[in-house]
């Protein structure tokens, strides 16, 4: 009865890895969570626009090592690293524990699905055509060599006054099979006439998991 599962919380410890390692007793771990949450909260709004799809926590004693996977990591480090020093010093002084930064390059952003959910928002942001956008999204995905691509749309879709869906496919994206390397996105695009939400799911080879 449609009930929708995350796909990505739905393969851990099968085909997918925790987004963070550590472990924590009992009166320690919601502490380190609520840490783990203003990380990536913060990183989130610094780095809106250097797309970092995915950010992975570390913990080892009283430091925590924070990798950022991004697919400018120019816009991450800035000029001489600059930028990466005042962030790493800005963290430092929000969570009050020596974080480690580390920066780590996607090499095929069209094959990471949140990143082709971000360029479908950013397109839509632009007045650019959903229907175009969303075309244009599969067919440079599926040529980088994915075996199957599925975006949805919600929202007021070219400005009508009723809200509705839109799907665009391609290829296979079996998302009951456990085993199948099934990646998934989510963004929104901040229009005039509100907020359209894009979700992706791509369907990847073995060899094309980047994270």
């Amino acid at each position: 009865m449609g009930q929708k599962v995350n796909p990505i919380g739905f393969r851990l410890s099968v085909r997918r890895n925790w987004r963070a390692r550590w472990y924590a007793r009992k009166k320690e771990f919601a502490p380190q969570l609520k840490e783990d949450i203003d990380i990536r909260t913060f990183l989130e709004k610094r780095l809106r626009t250097a797309s970092v799809p995915h950010v992975f926590i570390e913990r080892a004693s009283n430091r925590i090592r924070v990798t950022i996977y991004t697919a400018r990591p120019g816009m991450v480090i800035g000029r001489r690293g600059q930028d990466l020093e005042r962030m790493k010093a800005d963290l430092n002084k929000k969570i009050g524990k020596d974080i480690i930064l580390e920066v780590q390059e996607i090499k095929k952003p069209d094959l990471v699905a949140r990143l082709v959910a971000e360029n479908v928002a950013l397109q839509l942001e632009r007045r650019i055509s959903f229907r175009r956008a969303m075309k244009r999204a599969v067919q440079t995905t599926m040529a980088m060599g994915a075996e199957g691509i599925r975006i949805q749309v919600s929202g007021r879709l070219g400005g009508s006054d009723i809200a509705r869906t839109e799907q665009q496919r391609n290829g296979r994206v079996p998302l009951h099979t456990l085993r199948e390397n099934i990646d998934y996105g989510f963004a929104e695009a901040q229009t005039v006439y509100g907020k359209i939400g894009i979700k992706c799911w791509l369907c990847l080879k073995a060899e094309d998991m980047q994270f």
